[in-house]
């Protein structure tokens, strides 16, 4: 066994422990919403949209929706940090997330939103290269989504 792989794989577990106590503490979720949490490994190592819908039990490709946004900088300061927020103004949200095409794993974030939250999320992903950037949302038993293409150059600068 790679040692290595063990450390990692312990500090990714403590991670995820860690985070889901935060969120417990501070009221976001409960400890049974936290105990039933679960993750979806093949979504995250979907490299294709088919692969990633198939791992997320979805049967049928996103509707283009303009009730699905996506704020973020066209060209970031950095390709390791670039800050984007999530919105959708669709009623009865209960998921977004964010898929950048060209990274060697298609999703970069999921996030299930209890009943009654606001569908906005804002975080910081990480790209490989200029590439367009998907946002989901699930609302009812549908997907829908929005597009943006942001480019990734040394030091945030250049067109």
């Amino acid at each position: 066994m790679n040692p290595m792989m063990t450390r990692r794989a312990m500090l990714a577990a403590s991670g995820k422990l860690a985070l889901l106590g935060a969120m417990v503490n501070a009221g976001l979720i409960t400890a049974a919403q936290a105990a039933e949490a679960e993750w979806n490994e093949a979504a995250f190592e979907a490299t294709t949209m088919e692969e990633f819908m198939k791992a997320i039990g979805a049967s049928d490709m996103p509707v283009d929706s303009t009730e699905v946004r996506l704020e973020a900088p066209d060209i970031p300061e950095s390709g390791a940090t670039v800050p984007v927020t999530l919105v959708c103004g669709l009623p009865g949200t209960t998921a977004l997330g964010v898929l950048v095409d060209k990274n060697p794993n298609l999703l970069a974030a999921w996030c299930e939103l209890p009943e009654g939250t606001e569908a906005n999320v804002s975080l910081r992903i990480k790209m490989n290269e200029t590439s367009d950037v998907r946002v989901l949302a699930r609302a009812g038993n549908t997907l829908y989504m929005t597009s943006k293409e942001i480019k990734v150059t040394l030091g945030g600068c250049g067109g």
